[in-house]
């Protein structure tokens, strides 16, 4: 049976709120105390992946990209001196600040409205997820939903499934998702709903 919306939001915080690497730093991003302020892309994929997978909780590896909105503080030195103060407070992880709300000039988007509506204009649908920690309890965002995510599916989003597709294609082969997870399925046709 078909798991509702509901339900794989409900079995994401559980995933998350059962790691303690991941909530630490979750935490520690919470306490930035920066506007529509999250943790995306691998760090909650992965943590889902291996789940559906039946490992055990991996440390978070790779980027962790937090990302954030506030139209009013969009320099790149901005976002620096904020990856600097996550150095401080938990060094030893490669942390990717980027404020949304700057990002659009770089991908060649109209300006983006919020971290949910940035994500629309991501490569995958699983990987246009984010997670949060406010008042200890796991709040998550998915622009295209969690279907894809707790299917296995790899798709391109519609940004990506036409002129960009070959950028969905490499990142496919060069992350080597097939080879880690293998369960996953390809899915070429862009998101259904757009």
């Amino acid at each position: 049976m078909p798991q509702s919306e509901i339900e794989r939001e409900r079995k994401l915080r559980s995933i998350l709120a059962r790691d303690a690497a991941r909530m630490a730093l979750l935490a520690h991003v919470e306490a930035l105390e920066l506007p529509d302020c999250w943790i995306a892309a691998g760090f909650v994929r992965a943590a889902v992946w291996d789940a559906l997978h039946d490992r055990p909780a991996a440390a978070p590896t790779g980027d962790i990209d937090v990302i954030w909105f506030d139209p009013a503080r969009t320099t790149a030195d901005e976002d620096r001196a904020i990856e600097q103060r996550l150095h401080a407070a938990a060094p030893g992880h490669a942390w990717s600040v980027k404020n949304q709300a700057r990002m659009h000039l770089r991908n060649g988007d109209a300006a983006y409205a919020s971290c949910k509506d940035a994500m629309r204009y991501w490569p995958e649908t699983a990987t246009s997820v984010a997670a949060r920690v406010s008042k200890g309890e796991v709040e998550t965002t998915a622009p295209f939903g969690l279907g894809d995510l707790f299917t296995l599916v790899v798709r391109p989003t519609p940004s990506f499934a036409g002129e960009k597709y070959d950028i969905f294609r490499q990142r496919l082969a060069q992350k080597r998702w097939l080879e880690i997870w293998p369960q996953l399925r390809v899915c070429d046709a862009a998101y259904p709903n757009e």
